[in-house]
């Protein structure tokens, strides 16, 4: 096992700890954010980091949505599902990793299983104060 994967959990639980700012639906089936961590980037003027966890409940699925920004995926736990318009579904598991650009559509996000939640890392390069997402009608 690498030892990110080993630190991972780690990682998580001191950032959670340390910028607990959760958005979460009232619908359980819907996926919970939780910011841990924004960071501007002086050599990029106007831009920031931005980093949260989402946690998919059994059987969650996203809105079609886009993020404007360059968005790292790593899946902590579970099984989910990702697909950008134009590209191909894909299932990823723990340690597994999917990249969206800032022009992309995310046309699919979803937990993988009716019956276990699962949990990912993204990291996102964004301009400052922007929302993490948009839906798309």
């Amino acid at each position: 096992m690498s030892v990110l994967k080993k630190l991972a959990p780690a990682i998580v639980v001191a950032c959670a700890a340390a910028a607990p700012n959760v958005y979460a639906s009232e619908d359980a089936n819907h996926a919970i954010v939780t910011q841990l961590m924004t960071k501007a980037v002086p050599e990029l003027a106007g831009k920031e980091l931005e980093m949260i966890t989402v946690e998919y409940p059994p059987g969650s699925v996203d809105p079609v949505h886009r993020h404007d920004a360059h968005a790292m995926v790593y899946v902590l736990e579970g099984t989910i599902v990702m697909q950008v318009k134009g590209g191909k579904e894909v299932t990823l598991k723990p340690g597994q990793t999917f990249y969206e650009g800032p022009n992309d559509v995310h046309t699919v996000g979803r937990n993988a299983s009716q019956t276990e939640p699962a949990k990912f890392i993204v990291v996102l390069l964004k301009k400052q104060n922007a929302p993490i997402l948009t839906v798309i009608e």
